[in-house]
C-alpha cells in the first residue's frame, strides 16, 4: 500500500531529473511521503518513498493513476509536479535557424513538453479532486512566453513550451469547475546545472547558474504562496509572474 500517516504527500512525475531528485530528498528529509513516477525506477530507496515506473504512453499513465488513486491517502496530497521535458538529446538540439527545423524534432519536442504533461493533467483530475488542497505544477520555461520572445530560434522548444502554457491555462479553467481546491502552475526554474542545460552554460554567470537543490526549495516555497484561486499562474524561480 502507498497509504501513509505522514504530514503531506508529494507526487513527483519525471522523478529521475536532477531537480526532481533534489525535491524528493528534501521532502523525505522533512518526514513527508513521496510517490515518484519515472521511466526507470529510482536508484535509491526510503521507507516513505514509493517508486513507480511509467513509460509515458497514455495507457501506462492511466494505469499508474489508477494505482495511485486506489492505494494512496489522497487527502494528504499537497503537490503534484510534472518535471517531464526535452531540450536536446543525441539526435536533436535547439534550432538556430529556420532551416534547421525538421519534423522529427518537432514531434519529439511536442511529445515530451506538451503531450505527455497534458495526458498527466487529464488523468490526474480524479485523483486531485480528492485532495483537500493541492498544487499541480508543470515545468515550463521562460522561452515558452510568446510576449517575451525577442531573440527567436529554438523553434520546437519554444513552441512546445508555449503549447504547454496554453494547456495549463486551459486545464485551469476546467479544473476551476471540477477541482476548486487545485491550483495549476507553469514554472520556470531558471538556468539550472543539469544535463538539460549543460551544453548552454558557457555564457551563464556563476550566480545565474542554480543548483538543483536550490531550485527545488524555491519551487515549493513559491507554490506555498499561491492560493487556489481557480486561475493558472506562470511564474519563475523568484515567484515573479511571466507574461503568457
Amino acid at each position: 500500500m502507498i497509504s501513509n500517516t505522514e504530514t503531506t504527500l508529494c507526487l513527483v512525475i519525471g522523478a529521475n531529473s536532477a531537480i526532481a531528485q533534489s525535491l524528493t530528498h528534501q521532502q523525505l528529509a522533512q518526514g513527508n511521503r513521496v510517490v515518484a513516477v519515472s521511466r526507470t525506477a529510482l536508484a535509491f530507496s526510503h521507507p516513505h518513498l514509493t517508486s513507480l515506473v511509467c513509460d509515458n504512453s497514455e495507457s501506462d499513465i492511466e494505469a499508474v493513476c489508477a494505482r495511485i488513486a486506489h492505494e494512496t491517502d489522497l487527502d494528504k496530497l499537497r503537490y503534484a509536479i510534472i518535471f517531464n521535458g526535452l531540450l536536446h538529446n543525441d539526435k536533436i538540439s535547439p534550432e538556430k535557424r529556420l532551416e534547421h527545423i525538421n519534423q522529427y524534432q518537432l514531434v519529439q519536442s511536442f511529445q515530451a513538453n506538451s503531450i505527455t504533461p497534458a495526458l498527466w493533467m487529464q488523468h490526474l483530475l480524479p485523483i486531485l479532486q480528492q485532495s483537500s488542497g493541492c498544487h499541480l505544477c508543470c515545468f515550463s520555461a521562460r522561452v515558452g512566453s510568446i510576449n517575451d520572445n525577442r531573440l527567436g530560434g529554438w523553434y520546437s522548444y519554444r513552441a512546445s513550451k508555449a503549447a504547454l502554457n496554453m494547456l495549463v491555462k486551459t486545464f485551469a479553467i476546467e479544473y476551476a469547475r471540477r477541482a476548486k481546491k487545485v491550483k495549476l502552475v507553469a514554472f520556470h526554474p531558471g538556468t539550472t546545472d543539469t544535463l538539460l542545460s549543460q551544453p548552454f552554460q558557457k555564457n551563464v554567470s556563476p550566480e545565474a547558474l542554480f543548483k538543483p537543490a536550490f531550485v527545488a526549495e524555491q519551487l515549493l516555497a513559491n507554490l506555498a504562496k499561491l492560493p487556489a484561486d481557480q486561475q493558472a499562474s506562470y511564474i519563475d524561480w523568484q515567484g515573479k509572474n511571466i507574461d503568457w
